[in-house]
C-alpha cells in the first residue's frame, strides 16, 4: 500500500478518534462507530498507532469487548443503530430516485439484521463512577 494511503488512513483515524472522544461527552455523537473507524484506519495506516490506540483506556472501555467477542450492550447497539438510521434517512428523504431509496432501505434492513443476529447483547456493568 502506498505511503499516501497510509497517511490518509492515519489522518482519518485521528479525526474519527477526535469525534469519538467528543461523543463520550456529547450524546448526540456516537462514540463506538467513530472508535471502530479509528481502529480500522490505524490497522490499515500504522502498526505503531494501532498498538498505541489498543493500549488506551478509551479503546479498552468502549471497543475491547466488542473486538474480542462481538458483543455489545443494548445501549451501544441502540446508539449505533439510531445514529446510522438517522444518517441514512437524510439522503432517503432528500433524493427522489426510487432505486436509491430502495438501496437505502436495503442497507437499513441489513444493518438491523446484522446487529440483531450477529452481535450478541450483554448487560452493561455498573461502573464505579456512577456511584
Amino acid at each position: 500500500m502506498g505511503s499516501v494511503k497510509k497517511v490518509l488512513f492515519i489522518i482519518v483515524g485521528f479525526i474519527s478518534l477526535g469525534l469519538g472522544v467528543v461523543g463520550i461527552f456529547l450524546p448526540i455523537l456516537p462514540t463506538v462507530p467513530f472508535l471502530l473507524l479509528t481502529s480500522f484506519c490505524f490497522v490499515k495506516g500504522s502498526e505503531r498507532f494501532d498498538r498505541w490506540f489498543r493500549g488506551t483506556k478509551i479503546y479498552k472501555k468502549y471497543l475491547e469487548e466488542y473486538v474480542n467477542s462481538r458483543k455489545m450492550t443494548m445501549k451501544q447497539k441502540v446508539t449505533i443503530l439510531g445514529t446510522a438510521t438517522t444518517m441514512l434517512m437524510i439522503p432517503f428523504f432528500m433524493v427522489d430516485v426510487l432505486p436509491m431509496r430502495i438501496f437505502i432501505i436495503f442497507l437499513v434492513i441489513c444493518k438491523y439484521l446484522y446487529f440483531i443476529f450477529r452481535v450478541d447483547t450483554i448487560k452493561a456493568e455498573k461502573s464505579v463512577e456512577s456511584r
